[in-house]
């Protein structure tokens, strides 16, 4: 992926939850720690999966427009309890696994899926999200630099992951070698 091809997308919502089993709090910005984000649970200590927890979730827009359309619950209020909506990368975001991926002014990289739990759908009182957040859950995050995001923010791949780079690099090497290949002629000389 070069950069002139590298997916975009934007921050559509920000999500915290001050405390395990807070109602979530949609925020117009917030600022990214090397441990997660000001003012949610798990940056505070007080995450129910603390031995799993995420520094930062992001779940795509679309897919969460999806479980909507699907089965009428609608989580744009934040129990679907991931941090960033982002949109622009379609329903799954698996091609942004252990890419580096800007989002305003902090970089993350995706590590892992994310998938949903029955706590999740205690939490959000709607029967069924678990199932139909499967496979579309979202993804966790490192941290790779700390900054600010604010609703509206860009976000794009900065550095695609490197199984991604190192095909690209492959391809582009296997491409000048067929290129440095003589030829032979017509005539068979």
């Amino acid at each position: 992926m070069t950069d002139d091809d590298a997916a975009t997308g934007t921050v559509r919502s920000l999500v915290t939850a001050p405390e395990s089993g807070a109602p979530p709090e949609l925020r117009e910005s917030v600022r990214v720690h090397s441990d997660g984000l000001d003012g949610d649970r798990y940056r505070l200590g007080e995450g129910t999966f603390q031995l799993d927890g995420c520094a930062v979730t992001l779940v795509a827009a679309e897919a969460l427009d999806a479980v909507r359309e699907e089965t009428g619950i609608d989580v744009s209020d934040g129990r679907h309890r991931r941090n960033v909506v982002v949109e622009g990368f379609g329903t799954g975001m698996d091609d942004l696994l252990e890419a580096t991926v800007a989002v305003g002014d902090a970089l993350l990289r995706p590590t892992r899926r994310r998938p949903p739990c029955a706590h999740v759908e205690e939490l959000a009182g709607a029967d069924g999200l678990a199932t139909a957040l499967r496979d579309r859950g979202g993804l966790c995050c490192d941290v790779i630099e700390p900054g600010r995001v604010v609703v509206g923010d860009p976000v794009a791949v900065r550095e695609a992951d490197p199984r991604t780079a190192g095909a690209a690099i492959a391809e582009r090497l296997r491409e000048g070698a067929s290129d440095r290949r003589p030829r032979s002629d017509s005539h068979g000389e």
